[in-house]
């Protein structure tokens, strides 16, 4: 039996899912039609090495059939995880094993090493540099620390006589030793660092050079090591000492002098984790700082006018301007990709599902659009007749939830999307009023206990309902609040289920609990009309995007 002959589905293409694919780009590692052959690079001035599938299948390095030597391996038993021949293939059926094309077999092995790849481009290798950084400004510190303390020391033995000069020369050997110490752990720590560093290209450039390979046993054989690299070394953390001057006292001269607390060496463990959007299995209680730090600002990455921020995953964030671009950025600055409009007019709002595909909402064509991540196209889900979609974002259980304006000024309402079935409206409270201010712009989240916020600044007021669409509360402000005054656009919640809200007006950020109590304001980080709002999901940042001018 010839598996290439005998009756089977064609080979689709791997873009457009559809049309038959005679044609195979060996840099990308997909199958082309002839429509998509053209348009699957990025940029036009790229050269792809497009051959015809068949040039490429006959060029395989295919295995040689252990039963039938003269045979070459062109099928895949998936029970017993071997490669066979056709030859086999009656016997294979006999036992009921299930069989497929060792090409596919192969197409997905070579898809876990891109994986493989970006893992340690994106995210590994990055983690380890930055630990490599962090402990070259632990270093300076401790030079600094170290004279700090000697400093302290000399001037505390300027009140002293000569017979206490012993006392001081040996806390200051004392602060040096430590300091020994402290610089032969970290050097220590830091090697090791860097030798992983060194590693993990070297494993790159061989997962690369298996991706280009045609040799199947090579590709079959391989062996990953980004499990051994995903094992973080421990995080270093040092008490340092510090020193403690007394009054002098003659008969107490070696007590009231001081003494340097012992320097003390504990390790903390890293949790590393791929950066994958989704709802962690448990979250332990975190409690708000004191006071909120500013880390970084997406202004020095970006020169266009930001409205809207949403968490990609906890290294990657879109952003949606004034103009028709939606674009990614990592945390490092770098601009990931961008994404042109269908309408090429400006989306309203942007949100991600939980495959991490991108969604926005387009005012001018009515639609509610996803972008897939694989391959970048849009796909119009939602066309609204008479309605205009305003926020949206992705549910726990993977749906869309819409506000959406009236074109003739019906109450706003709420809609629940299953792909592109409407099950649910949300529009009016048990008494027939609508809950929604008609018109305005309006800003839409899930809170983790499966509540639905939605920032009206129409109302001013944040509205919250619950799964089944019944009003929980709403809330204006705390008790101290001028009418009117409080105006909230961006929406969020992090993993306490706490509900955080931009109030343009007042240039602030407020944090309620997940029953509407105030809990404080974020009023500190120079904040100038903050617009857009999304929290990573291990709720280390909150990234905050601040519009300059109304």
């Amino acid at each position: 039996m010839d598996p290439w002959n005998s009756a089977q589905d064609v080979v689709r293409c791997t873009l457009c899912k559809t049309s038959d694919a005679p044609m195979y780009c060996e840099d990308c590692h997909i199958n082309l039609c002839k429509d998509c052959e053209e348009k699957h690079t990025p940029n036009s001035s790229i050269v792809h090495r497009v051959v015809s599938l068949q040039h490429y299948l006959t060029t395989l390095s295919y295995p040689k059939c252990m039963t039938h030597p003269d045979q070459q391996c062109e099928l895949h038993c998936e029970q017993c995880d071997i490669p066979f021949c056709t030859l086999c293939f009656l016997s294979r059926k006999r036992l009921g094993h299930s069989q497929d094309s060792i090409l596919k077999t192969i197409e997905i092995k070579k898809e876990v090493l891109h994986r493989e790849v970006q893992e340690l481009e994106k995210s590994i290798y990055p983690k380890y540099k930055e630990m490599a950084s962090n402990i070259s400004v632990q270093k300076d510190d401790l030079g600094k620390i170290s004279k700090i303390l000697s400093t302290a020391i000399n001037k505390h033995g300027e009140f002293w006589h000569r017979e206490i000069d012993t006392i001081i020369k040996n806390l200051i050997s004392k602060v040096e030793e430590m300091e020994s110490k402290h610089l032969v752990v970290l050097t220590k720590e830091e090697d090791d660092i860097t030798h992983t560093i060194s590693e993990i290209p070297k494993s790159i450039a061989d997962l690369k050079k298996l991706l280009d390979s045609k040799d199947v046993s090579r590709v079959s054989e391989h062996k990953s090591r980004n499990a051994e690299f995903r094992r973080l070394p421990p995080k270093l953390k040092v008490s340092l000492p510090n020193f403690r001057p007394r009054e002098i006292n003659t008969d107490q001269m070696i007590e009231q002098f001081g003494s340097l607390s012992e320097l003390s060496f504990t390790t903390e463990e890293q949790d590393y984790r791929m950066s994958i959007q989704g709802a962690e299995s448990s979250t332990p209680e975190r409690s708000l700082m004191d006071e909120p730090q500013f880390i970084t600002s997406l202004k020095r990455w970006c020169n266009y006018e930001l409205y809207g921020v949403t968490c990609l995953n906890d290294v990657e964030k879109w952003t949606r301007g004034g103009d028709n671009m939606i674009k990614l950025y990592n945390i490092w600055g770098d601009l990931v990709m961008s994404i042109q409009t269908k309408s090429r007019m400006r989306p309203l709002d942007i949100a991600v599902t939980k495959n991490g595909d991108l969604v926005y909402t387009d005012e001018e064509n009515k639609t509610v659009n996803k972008v897939k991540m694989m391959n970048a196209q849009i796909q119009t889900v939602i066309t609204l007749q008479g309605w205009k979609p305003l926020g949206v974002c992705s549910t726990f259980f993977g749906d869309l939830l819409v506000i959406m304006n009236s074109d003739d000024y019906k109450p706003t309402k709420v809609v629940r999307y299953s792909g592109s079935i409407e099950t649910q409206i949300i529009q009016y409270n048990d008494r027939g009023k609508p809950l929604y201010s008609s018109n305005d712009t309006k800003y839409i989240t899930e809170n983790k206990n499966l509540d639905i916020c939605v920032s009206d600044n129409g109302a001013h007021a944040i509205v919250v309902v619950n799964q089944a669409g019944k009003l929980r509360f709403t809330y204006s402000g705390p008790p101290s609040t001028t009418k009117g005054s409080f105006v909230p656009y961006g929406i969020t919640t992090d993993s306490q289920s706490r509900i955080l809200t931009a109030d343009i007006n007042n240039h602030r950020i407020h944090i309620l609990d997940q029953d509407g109590q105030f809990l404080r304001y974020i009023d500190n980080c120079y904040l100038q009309t903050p617009w857009g709002l999304s929290v990573d999901t291990k709720t280390i940042y909150m990234w905050l995007n601040i519009k300059q001018e109304m």
